[in-house]
Formats: structure tokens, sequence, C-alpha cells
């Protein structure tokens, strides 16, 4: 077993672990602040680890026909006992390792080699069922539970899963297949879901083929993830890429996702039930972010946001072949609200529809949810953007008996695909816009050059200011 330490650890601690488990050897590394071998990796994360042991170290074997499931939840359960004394990183080495799904610990980083592959299991008894998240009420494919995420948490504090752009396979084609086929009693896993968790980063790793959402962050704070690529066919089912669902403090940037639905998917629980858990979805940043989704949004906020959905800004997209930029969906029954959204920066190439905004996306959990819940949409703002070969420019469709209010367009050029068509479809909403071609809608009142752009906040996010260390895998590990 190899085991590196920090050599500020003391003696009596060496004495006493080498007793507890019965090692009769320990191989101690030097921390960041001693001397480093030459040969050893380095990767940028928000913490380091003082131990490090490989899967293999666990009985682990990268065939891709191994089960590795009791491998990895060993080595993770053995290394939760260092939390206090500078944290555990599990290494995965190349191969190929099967594995049903397994929870992390605290303190901990899952590093990837680039030539490491976790593949999901085709065995459904691999995925064992949990109940609803209680923002939801039920699975939202079936009433009732779900099936277990592919790599889960709860509960944790700092937890990282990164790598050399390794890659995580879920194998969904087996999970798309059963859906389609009306085959499945209970709601498909995503392919990495932390939950009631604070401080995590999810970075440089390739996720390809999930079962139904690809990284799923909620009910937790403190959250990042940056330098994923996310890839699935285009025609996969809920197959979104990223979705924080009511969580505080969200940094998601430099990230590549083809997907078969959104490729950022904002949300805050459905209906009664989110209404009565009551997390919004706060402080979101969206940066530096390139998406393919031909039958879905770049950026959806919904249509589950009965908690709420409150200041999430989005600069600097590239959007291709997707059926629009920025979608907002609700309707009756979903309460909560969409507050102080700002989008800019945005270039778009073949869109359906740039912004798309509806009142009436009408699925329910069940049959008790409340007709007067109704939802708040306002103070909406983009600007900055270009867009070519655009079927409609806007379909903003409020809530008669709430209109979309506060919305502002301004510096946008859409280059329309057929000119004939109409560009703008709008009703119940209410809001300004200013150079903006094709001309907006009458409910999106021409204001002159005087009335300045539409705002983006200038302030930072607290989750702007975390910081990256430059941390070292040993040696026998690089």
């Amino acid at each position: 077993m190899e085991l590196h330490r920090n050599l500020k650890s003391s003696k009596i601690l060496q004495i006493s672990l080498i007793l507890v488990l019965g090692f009769s050897s320990l191989r101690i590394s030097e921390c960041r602040k001693h001397r480093i071998l030459e040969s050893s990796k380095s990767y940028s994360s928000t913490n380091c680890r003082a131990y490090t042991t490989s899967l293999t170290d666990f009985g682990g074997i990268g065939d891709g026909v191994t089960s590795n499931t009791k491998a990895f939840q060993r080595a993770i359960d053995y290394l939760s006992q260092f939390g206090s004394y500078g944290g555990g990183l599990l290494y995965v080495p190349p191969g190929k390792w099967l594995t049903g799904s397994f929870n992390l610990t605290s303190y901990f980083t899952l590093y990837l080699h680039k030539d490491a592959v976790i593949m999901g299991s085709q065995d459904m008894n691999d995925w064992p069922l949990i109940d609803p998240l209680p923002s939801y009420g039920r699975g939202r494919d079936e009433p009732g539970g779900r099936y277990s995420s592919l790599i889960m948490g709860s509960n944790l504090t700092d937890v990282v899963i990164t790598g050399d752009n390794g890659t995580i396979d879920g194998q969904g084609a087996m999970w798309w297949q059963k859906f389609r086929n009306k085959e499945l009693n209970y709601t498909r896993g995503y392919l990495i879901e932390i939950m009631f968790s604070d401080q995590i980063l999810i970075s440089n790793l390739t996720l390809v083929n999930s079962p139904n959402w690809n990284v799923h962050p909620v009910y937790s704070s403190n959250v990042i993830v940056k330098g994923i690529t996310i890839l699935a066919p285009v025609k996969s089912p809920n197959t979104d890429g990223i979705n924080p669902d009511s969580c505080t403090n969200v940094r998601i940037e430099d990230c590549y996702i083809v997907s078969g639905d959104d490729c950022i998917a904002i949300k805050s629980g459905w209906d009664e039930y989110g209404i009565a858990f009551g997390m919004p979805t706060r402080h979101v940043i969206i940066r530096r972010l390139t998406c393919i989704s031909p039958s879905s949004a770049v950026i959806a906020l919904g249509s589950e946001m009965s908690g709420g959905i409150q200041d999430v800004r989005a600069e600097d997209i590239t959007a291709i072949n997707s059926e629009s930029g920025v979608r907002i969906k609700t309707s009756i029954g979903r309460g909560g609200f969409v507050k102080d959204i700002y989008a800019k920066g945005f270039k778009m190439y073949t869109m359906k529809y740039v912004f798309w905004m509806t009142g009436n996306y009408g699925d329910h959990p069940d049959a008790n949810w409340d007709p007067k819940a109704i939802p708040v949409i306002d103070r909406i703002s983009y600007s900055d953007m270009t867009a070519e070969n655009v079927t409609m420019a806007g379909r903003l469709l409020g809530i008669q008996t709430a209109p979309f209010t506060g919305i502002c367009i301004s510096n946008v050029a859409i280059q329309m695909a057929n000119a004939t068509k109409l560009a703008w479809n709008c009703s119940d909403i209410q809001g300004v816009s200013s150079f903006v071609s094709p001309q907006p809608c009458d409910s999106l009142l021409d204001q002159d050059s005087e009335s300045g752009p539409c705002p983006y906040p200038t302030d930072r996010l607290s989750i702007d200011d975390v910081e990256f260390k430059e941390c070292f895998l040993p040696s026998t590990h690089a």
C-alpha cells in the first residue's frame, strides 16, 4: 500500500496509523512547501491533499470488464479518515474502470489520469434506488424514487473531481433506450450528483454518454465547474450538461458541451415541492461556454424554478446549431421567481430562437399544484450579442395575469435566415430595447441612444475570489 503524507504530521500520528491500520511501511511524501521530485506532476485545485493512494491498491482492475464498485468504495472509505490531517486523493490510473454507483467523502480529491476511463455499469442493480429530491417530490421521469447517480456525495465539505482530462463514461445508451421504450419504473441516475455540500470543484475532465443529466450540484454552495468537456448524442434524452439546482455561489467557465438537452439548466424545485422547500439558486456566473444543442437551450432557467432563481450572469458565450440562446421556462403553478438575469457577449450561429420565454411550460409533478402560484419574471437583461442564420429573433410569451416585466435588450444584431418570416412573437411582456435589429415587437419600447445599454453587474461575486493552488501528484503517479 502506498501512502503519502505531509511531513508536518507528528511521529506519534505515524506510529498510531501503523498500529491501527496494520501497515508494515509508510511512504512519506513531502508537501508542496518542501522539495518536490522533478518527475512529479502538477495540477490546479482549490485544495491540495496530504495523502494519496491508487485505486489499484484496493484491488481495482482496469480491464473494462471487472467491477470496481467495491474497490472505489474501499479506497474512499479508507481516505475518509484523513480529513483532519490534510485530506486524501484517490488516483485513478490508465485503464477502463467499470463501476456502479459510489459515494465520495469530505476533504477529498478524485483524480483521473488522462488515459483513465471510469465506465458506468450496465447492470441496473449497480445503481441502487434512492429517495426523490425533496424539492421535486418525485422522480422527474417517473413517480417515486430514482436510481443513484454514478458518482455521488451528500453533506460533504471540500470535494474535488478532477484530472488530466480523464474520462467518465456513463454508457447511457441502455438507459436512453429503456426510457424511450417506457421500460423504466424509476428516474434515471445522473453522472455526477453532489447534494447538501459546500466547496465543490469539478474540473479538467471529459464526461460522455450520461444516462440523464451530467453534472447536478443540488442544495449546495460554492461550486466551481471548470474546463469540462461534455459529449452526448444530440438526440439523447435529457442529457443536460450542467444543472445547478437550489445552489448559491456557482461558477461555470471554460466548458464545451454537446448535448441532447439544455447545455446549462438552472433550477430550484418543482411546483408545490419547490415552493415548500424554498431554496433558490442565486449568484451564478457562466463564462466562456461553447454549446451545441439542436433541440434545446444554451442556457435555460427552469422549468423547475419554484424556489426562485436570482442573479445569474452569463458572458462570452458561443452557441452553434442550438434551439435557443437563453430560454426562461415557467408556468402557472410554479410560483417562485426569475429575477436579475444578465447575459452579454453572445455569438450565435444557426439558431431557431435567440430569445425564448414561455409562461406555459405546464409540466407538473402531480395534481396537487396550486393554480394561484404565479411565477414572477422581472429584470431580464440581454446586451452585446450577434446571431446568424436565425429562424426567429425572439419568442417572448408571458402570462396574461402576470406579464414578464423589466426586459431590456440592447446592441443586438440578428441576421434572419428568411427575412419574410415573423422575426418577433411577443405577448404579455413589458420592456425596452435599443439598437436591436431586426426591430423588436412593440411591447419592447424603442429607446433612443441616450438611454444607454442594458445593465450588467460590475461587482464581483464571492465565488470569483476562490483561488487555485498548484498541487502535486507523487512521482509514482506522475
